[in-house]
């Protein structure tokens, strides 16, 4: 399972930051559908355009193939990717969304 935290450029003016979050959004929704994005936000504790998305993939190049889809890779934002095991997962994840 994959941690990835994203990070939108700062100097990406606003204008083609707004039209390329659409392109995003629609991008995060396939994967979602696709069940390999698990659950996945915005950071809200920032003004930075910034968010997390919690991964589920069959091997690493296999999400770096679909970070590669992303309308603001490589360029326009950073990527950090992070490889963890999880032991123990609530049951209450469900009832957090949009929280």
């Amino acid at each position: 399972m994959y941690i990835i935290n994203i990070t939108v450029n700062a100097d990406l003016p606003v204008e083609k930051h707004e039209k390329m979050f659409v392109e995003h959004t629609e991008w995060f929704k396939k994967h979602f559908e696709a069940g390999k994005f698990l659950m996945l936000g915005p950071y809200t504790d920032t003004d930075a355009h910034a968010g997390v998305i919690f991964a589920h993939t069959d091997s690493r190049e296999e999400l770096q193939s679909i970070l590669e889809e992303d309308c603001y890779y490589p360029n326009f934002a950073k990527y950090e990717i992070r490889e963890f095991a999880p032991k123990l997962i609530s049951t209450k994840l469900p009832e957090l969304a949009g929280k």
